[in-house]
Parts: structure tokens; C-alpha cells; sequence
């Protein structure tokens, strides 16, 4: 059974731990050409040249320092790789955390509506909106606020797109996202 101690979000989709590590596991076996392949492939080379004219010893070497540079390579990219995922996923829930103190806030959004005129052009118009936060979702990558707007419609509103936050009861002056961050971090 998953609970949240045995579970790995990677890009946005949570995994079983273990599922996830032994999926890794073989796609980095199946992915491997390492100094055996290689080892293999010199023995072949070896048993199969012509003895009255065999290869130069100096080429030998030059291939196997080539196949180690490479292989060197390869590990770079795929360690770069799995450091770009982790920052990736501390960026989320840094994020995450961050916008869970805005819950209860009020908040003025701004969304882009597409529709067409009478001759089946595209128009685009801004529409702007108010509600509170109710909480933050992670889908498909992108982290957004939930908010609910006066008549009860809950969105998914884009952090790009708002416009101002307000404290929980409105009478307060008006918090800007930067404050609204500087608050929550004070109070910790």
C-alpha cells in the first residue's frame, strides 16, 4: 500500500518507491555498453586480423582511450540528467510549500478567453476575476493556485496570471506576492 513515505514524484507524477527504483535499475542495464562489450569486441578483432599484417599495438590503445572518453561521456550527461530531475522536483515543492501559505488569501486573477467574431475570427479578451485560495495543485508539470470566485466556480489559476492578494478578511492592505512570501517566512 503507498503512503506518502514510500512514494517518488519525479516530473510531476508520483510513483511507488520501489516500482520506480527497479524500473531505473533496468533501463540503465539495458542502456549499458561497458568495458566488457568492449573487451569482447577487441578479442574478436584480435582473433579475426590478418597475422602476416596485424594491427599496430599504438591503434589498440588509441580505441581503448577513445571508448573511455566516451564512456566518461556518457556518465556525465547521465549524472547531469538525474541532477537536472532532483533540482526540478526541489523547485516544485520549494514552490508548493511556498504558495500553501496563501491559502485563505483573497486574490485578483487575470484570465485570457479565446472566441471568435461573426466572421469565425480568433479574438482573444482578458477577463478578470476574484475569489480565495483554497489550495495549490501540481498537474502536468505546472503548479497552480485553486481558487474559488464569488458564485462558488472553483479555478485552477496560473501563478503568472495573478494580479494581486489580499489578507483573509479584506480589510487589511493589500499583499503583493513578495510580501505575502516575506510574511510567511517571518512567521516561521
Amino acid at each position: 500500500m503507498s503512503n506518502p513515505l514510500n512514494t517518488i514524484t519525479v516530473d510531476g507524477v508520483t510513483y511507488n518507491a520501489e516500482a520506480y527504483a527497479a524500473t531505473q535499475k533496468a533501463t540503465e542495464k539495458s542502456n549499458e555498453l561497458g568495458k566488457d562489450a568492449f573487451l569482447q569486441l577487441l578479442v574478436t578483432q584480435l582473433q579475426y586480423q590478418d597475422p602476416l599484417d596485424p594491427q599496430d599495438n599504438g591503434e589498440f590503445i588509441s580505441q581503448m582511450a577513445q571508448f573511455t572518453s566516451l564512456e566518461q561521456m556518457t556518465n556525465v550527461a547521465s549524472g547531469l540528467d538525474k541532477l537536472s530531475k532532483v533540482v526540478t522536483n526541489i523547485d516544485t515543492s520549494v514552490l508548493v510549500g511556498q504558495l500553501s501559505g496563501m491559502i485563505g488569501k483573497g486574490v485578483d486573477w487575470i484570465e485570457s478567453v479565446e472566441s471568435a467574431d461573426e466572421e469565425g475570427n480568433p479574438v482573444s479578451t482578458t477577463e478578470s476575476f476574484s475569489g480565495t485560495i483554497t489550495g495549490v495543485t501540481v498537474s502536468e508539470g505546472l503548479t497552480r493556485v485553486v481558487a474559488v470566485d464569488s458564485e462558488g466556480v472553483t479555478h485552477h489559476v496560473d501563478i503568472g496570471n495573478i494580479a494581486h492578494l489580499y489578507a483573509p478578511d479584506g480589510t487589511e492592505e493589500e499583499i503583493t506576492a513578495e510580501t505575502a512570501l516575506d510574511n510567511d517566512i517571518a512567521e516561521a
